[in-house]
């Protein structure tokens, strides 16, 4: 199965939790006025009393404490700085129960990339997230876990949520790397049942809704688009669902952004739609078949014919077939983007959205997905991280990879006419921004700001290149 995430940012020192923060200034909407920064020893206010207030005295008190030289610097959760709602609230380390640290340790083990994500996240839902996350992560590990007898896969995986409420559970005869999150599933399920009870909720109704998913996939092909698109509902539209009814729990978004699941289902599809287009050759070398074969069989007689240097141009038609479809996601992802309010909620959401749309560009018509391993330069993935923090600046992005597409379609391609009909409604949606590509959003009061950033996103994206670089390309 590919890795459920919905979101990206921040930075990991070590094990525990490190984040660098950005003040809740209402800066989604794309003002160069309302943004405030977290540097070392101060904030800069952005003039928006209601959520930028200077430092409380005891905040105040504890940097003149830390003897720390000024300067713009990350900041990590041992060192409260603003009175920010649920910003002083969160737990230092020290106060960290110890399966709560246990919990943020395999965090980092199992997924440095998302373990970042997560802990940009404001207050308690940072924690939910985690759980979640972990839990899923279990349950993950069982399905891909082919030592696992399929009679007791089936059992493990439908009755996997019944598992949270049981404070001894335990599966020690797994042989997947991830297993220490089956062999200590007792630390995570007790933090699970630390959450308040509408956190806990969501997770154990997704829990189960992927688990029964799951177990109806274990023997069954992807064959029709209808079949692919309830595989990809099973194993990440369900973390979309889930994460985007965490939000509304947490009441940092609005309720409707749990109750649209038909939206949150949207893009979870259009991430693991882009995973599972991008990772062909892996999945292929793994003795997996995610490409719908309503798809694929208008091409070749089998999937693995696509990978032979003879079947290049058909293969090159298929896959482009297959990225047209997923495009088909990004009106949704705009609109629920125009929905959420936290800036930190809209980053996690945000930078994934916009580094798939630049995946698929990466992908669109290009030979080397049959060959090796496509990936967005790294410079490139800084800029979209950078760049992808309100919505205006979103639909930049979309109408910049949208346009690069259109400039890529082949006129002879089965699927040309549909690939530049739904790009010119990509383009539609996001035409009002997408005019604007100047270098005015990044004016003189955003400098700071960008160097700082991009600072924190290069020392993500080298976390998240140290699981990419682990593909060697086929010669």
């Amino acid at each position: 199965m590919q890795g459920p995430g919905m979101g990206m940012m921040c930075v990991v020192r070590g094990s525990w939790p490190v984040a660098a923060r950005l003040l809740q200034c209402d800066s989604r909407r794309g003002s160069s006025q309302s943004r405030g920064l977290v540097c070392s020893t101060s904030v800069v206010s952005c003039g928006q009393s209601r959520t930028c207030p200077p430092l409380c005295p005891a905040c105040r008190a504890r940097w003149a404490a830390s003897r720390r030289v000024p300067s713009n610097s990350l900041l990590d959760l041992e060192q409260p700085t603003t009175c920010l709602k649920h910003f002083c609230k969160r737990p230092s380390v020290d106060t960290m129960s110890e399966t709560l640290r246990t919990c943020y340790v395999y965090l980092n083990q199992t997924s440095r990339s998302f373990a970042a994500v997560i802990q940009a996240l404001d207050g308690e839902l940072r924690q939910a997230v985690c759980i979640f996350y972990l839990v899923l992560r279990a349950l993950d590990t069982v399905e891909d876990d082919m030592t696992i007898p399929l009679d007791v896969k089936v059992l493990l995986l439908q009755n996997f949520h019944t598992f949270l409420y049981q404070p001894d559970w335990r599966y020690c005869e797994s042989q997947e790397k991830d297993r220490q999150v089956l062999e200590d599933f007792p630390s995570i399920s007790k933090e699970f049942r630390n959450l308040a009870m509408v956190y806990q909720d969501v997770i154990a109704n997704i829990c189960h809704k992927m688990g029964v998913g799951m177990a109806q996939f274990l023997e069954k092909k992807v064959n029709s688009l209808k079949d692919w698109d309830t595989y990809c509902h099973y194993v990440a539209g369900l973390v979309g669902i889930g994460l985007s009814r965490l939000f509304s729990a947490s009441e940092l978004e609005d309720q409707v952004v749990g109750q649209d699941t038909a939206l949150a289902n949207s893009m979870g599809l259009f991430l693991q739609k882009t995973n599972i287009i991008r990772d062909y050759l892996e999945d292929q070398r793994e003795g997996r078949e995610f490409w719908p074969r309503e798809v694929w069989s208008k091409y070749a007689e089998t999937l693995s014919d696509l990978a032979s240097p003879a079947n290049l141009q058909t293969a090159l038609q298929c896959m482009n077939d297959l990225i047209t479809g997923a495009l088909q996601h990004v009106p949704d992802v705009l609109k629920y983007l125009s929905r959420l309010h936290n800036q930190s909620v809209f980053n996690f959401c945000a930078i994934p959205q916009v580094m798939a749309i630049a995946t698929l560009a990466a992908c669109y018509n290009n030979p080397h997905v049959f060959r090796g391993v496509v990936k967005i330069r790294k410079g490139q993935a800084v800029t979209l991280m950078m760049g992808a923090t309100n919505i205006d600046a979103v639909k930049r992005i979309m109408f910049q990879y949208s346009r690069a597409i259109g400039q890529k379609v082949p006129s002879t391609d089965v699927s040309a006419a549909r690939t530049q009909q739904i790009l010119s409604r990509i383009q539609t949606l996001s035409e009002a921004e997408g005019r604007l590509l100047s270098r005015s959003h990044l004016a003189p009061i955003y400098v700071s700001f960008a160097m700082f950033f991009a600072a924190v996103s290069w020392q993500y994206w080298r976390m998240l290149s140290q699981e990419q670089d682990k593909y060697v390309p086929r010669q």
